[in-house]
């Protein structure tokens, strides 16, 4: 059996809920995380074609990538397209689930995938985040280092871009005097001041995995209290952020490009700015509304910069220095679900997970 609550604990683990971005609101929209799932849609967006679609094949959870709710609702009254989703959930206990800039913003999340599609190698994050890692310091005496080592590796800290286990250790001399009501590890309650060999162990540590790093230090430690700092960090995490960038395998030139890039992306229309005369090696991308890190594109030495949603005015600020090639919303986030199939798929093998046949961009073409 499985439940909301499984489906969304396999996404959080990989996008985590604390990444998204201040404006954004994933999570569970509508639904209990206590109800059990009977097959799980997969939607770039929720709309009533979506909803219509779940209630025919009876399925009982949409997972998208863009929240139906950004903000809150004053009533469910089904003035709009949002509360007639609602009162249609709610009517057919349909849960609704949202992963949205926390996916965006993880290495291996939307820009991972247009990365795949467009075959890029040596990529990174174009504007990694600052503010989520910590350094964990404890002291530890030195005949339980490897083991709390050990207990806080297993859970995720120490892990720096792609070295894992990573710790900084100094042996040094603690002192201590247990108080008459204390229990000891080492010495006696109401003893004589004790000095121990120890080491000071640091790691750095995500700060979405602090809870879990914390619990693994307590039970691993011999202390009855344990002597532990946290300090956050400003350092740049270089497995989160917005945007990606990455080579080619081999150069094209530009037009070959626009070309490839059409065909790749299984779009119909590209909007670019002037084009260099130069071949192409260097690509910057970003799923979504990507114009806020056209400087960090150009800063990155990008040949050309892959987004959507760029304004009029803002295709002058390529100011020769970049192409900037607009294939819209929609068609840069079209594979996100692919995402959320791989994952689920993996994590429950023999569970039903369907990808929504509903074209949910409104944004249509005339050609």
């Amino acid at each position: 059996m499985v439940l909301v609550k499984d489906i969304i604990s396999a996404i959080e683990q990989f996008a985590p809920l604390s990444y998204q971005e201040s404006y954004d609101n994933s999570g569970l929209q509508v639904g209990n995380p206590d109800a059990e799932v009977t097959s799980v849609l997969l939607t770039l967006d929720v709309t009533e074609e979506v909803m219509q679609e779940a209630i025919s094949i009876g399925c009982n959870m949409i997972v998208a990538h863009h929240p139906l709710l950004f903000s809150s609702l004053k009533s469910i009254s089904g003035r709009n397209y949002v509360e007639r989703i609602v009162q249609t959930a709610i009517k057919n206990d349909i849960n609704i689930y949202a992963c949205h800039t926390n996916l965006d913003n993880v290495k291996h999340g939307v820009n991972a995938k247009i990365a795949e599609k467009l075959g890029l190698v040596d990529t990174t994050v174009l504007a990694p985040l600052g503010g989520t890692l910590r350094k964990l310091y404890t002291y530890v005496p030195l005949a339980d280092a490897d083991k709390v080592r050990d207990a806080l590796f297993a859970v995720g800290a120490g892990k720096i871009a792609k070295y894992s286990e990573c710790s900084f250790n100094v042996q040094g001399k603690g002192t201590f005097r247990a108080s008459a009501d204390a229990n000891p590890s080492i010495g006696q309650a109401g003893g004589a001041r004790e000095e121990v060999d120890e080491v000071k162990l640091e790691v750095i540590i995500e700060k979405h995995i602090e809870g879990r790093v914390l619990k693994a230090l307590f039970e691993a430690h011999p202390y009855e209290e344990v002597a532990y700092e946290i300090v956050a960090l400003d350092n740049k995490n270089q497995d989160l952020g917005a945007g990606m960038v990455g080579k080619l395998p081999k150069p094209m030139s530009e037009m070959e490009f626009l070309a490839f890039l059409k065909t790749q992306m299984k779009i119909d229309c590209i909007r670019y700015t002037a084009l260099k005369g130069k071949n192409i090696e260097k690509v910057a991308i970003c799923g979504g509304s990507g114009s806020f890190l056209l400087k960090d594109a150009i800063r990155a030495g990008a040949d050309f910069f892959i987004t959507g949603d760029f304004k009029y005015h803002q295709f002058f600020d390529a100011e020769g220095k970049i192409v900037i090639a607009d294939i819209g919303h929609y068609e840069s986030e079209q594979f996100t679900v692919e995402l959320f199939r791989e994952l689920l798929n993996k994590k429950f093998p023999n569970f039903a997970v369907l990808v929504s046949s509903t074209n949910t961009n409104p944004v249509k073409y005339f050609s």
